[in-house]
């Protein structure tokens, strides 16, 4: 159930760029529609099969809106290319300001009416986001539209682009291979993320589950520090070099968390109380587990716009 979205996203991804490249602005508003209606489902599910549609349907929603999304944003970016890195920051750092708020505001609808509730929330941003998408401008040219006023040869070369940026044609290029590669790796962390930190945060934090949903929303809100950061230097010093850098950078803390809760570990840096508030008491191995959260987040942060930029960078 909670793969779902991802086989979605993976089996839909190569034609749902294909139909963003139709138009952005289409495929934003069809894919958040599905979204909204998707977590409506899972909402009422009554069962496992419905569930799974309903999961499926928020991944291929996601997977159509997120494509016109990237490409929007591509295209804006591009007319302004010095600025490209500051760009793409500051679309991340907006992404990372919604999860900070979302987290313990979802917590809360949890623990007052029940987890179905909290996709009705879902639903109903989605809808909120559907409205505000009408408002914004196409940034392509219909390709229908295109078409009709072509002559033959401008024809025959925009079925070069197009077949230019067939997947089987791109993963020739061994820079697009290091790209996708990197990105897997990115998205592992990711999820290597989701399925550990809550866990290792809810055993280790004060509180349990409430002090694991105040570092998540620290982790997120540190995603206003990682974003301008990144996009910066991929202004100054490249997106190649900002993506190794933050990406050396953040893999260094997340691999450093077993050994921060390793029991030797209170060699170096005790067994003392270091802040004490309310009668919560934050011990050395809770704040060190803390920081490199914390830190693991800024340096993912850093590198999403470095990535994108890449990506942008080599677009056919």
């Amino acid at each position: 159930v909670i793969s779902a979205p991802a086989v979605a996203l993976l089996l839909l991804a190569n034609n749902s760029g294909q139909y963003a490249d139709l138009g952005r602005k289409k495929a934003m508003l069809y894919g958040m529609a599905l979204i909204a209606v998707s977590d409506v489902g899972t909402a009422f599910a009554a069962g496992l099969p419905p569930l799974i549609v309903a999961r499926l349907g928020l991944g291929a929603g996601r997977s159509i809106s997120e494509s016109g999304e990237r490409g929007m944003l591509a295209d804006l970016a591009g007319r302004v290319p010095e600025l490209r890195g500051k760009v793409l920051a500051a679309q991340q750092a907006t992404v990372a300001l919604g999860i900070a708020i979302g987290a313990p505001f979802g917590g809360l609808v949890v623990e007052q009416y029940g987890p179905r509730a909290s996709f009705l929330c879902v639903s109903a941003a989605a809808v909120v986001a559907l409205v505000m998408y009408l408002f914004l401008p196409e940034t392509v040219v219909g390709k229908h539209d295109a078409i009709d006023a072509m002559d033959s040869s401008t024809i025959d070369q925009s079925n070069d682009d197009e077949s230019a940026g067939d997947w089987n044609n791109l993963l020739q290029d061994n820079r697009w291979k290091g790209l996708a590669l990197c990105q897997c790796g990115a998205s592992f962390g990711f999820a290597a993320k989701i399925a550990t930190i809550p866990v290792l945060a809810a055993d280790t934090l004060p509180g349990g589950a409430i002090g694991a949903g105040a570092l998540l929303s620290a982790a997120g809100l540190s995603g206003l520090v990682g974003a301008p950061v990144g996009g910066l230097l991929t202004d100054k010093a490249g997106a190649r070099t900002t993506a190794v850098l933050a990406g050396v950078f953040s893999a260094l803390c997340f691999a450093a968390i077993p050994f921060a809760l390793s029991p030797w570990a209170s060699v170096f840096y005790g067994d003392g109380v270091l802040l004490e508030a309310n009668g919560v008491e934050l011990g050395a191995q809770a704040a060190a587990f803390s920081a490199l959260v914390i830190l693991w987040s800024i340096g993912a942060a850093a590198q999403g716009p470095a990535l994108t930029a890449v990506a942008q960078e080599l677009a056919p």
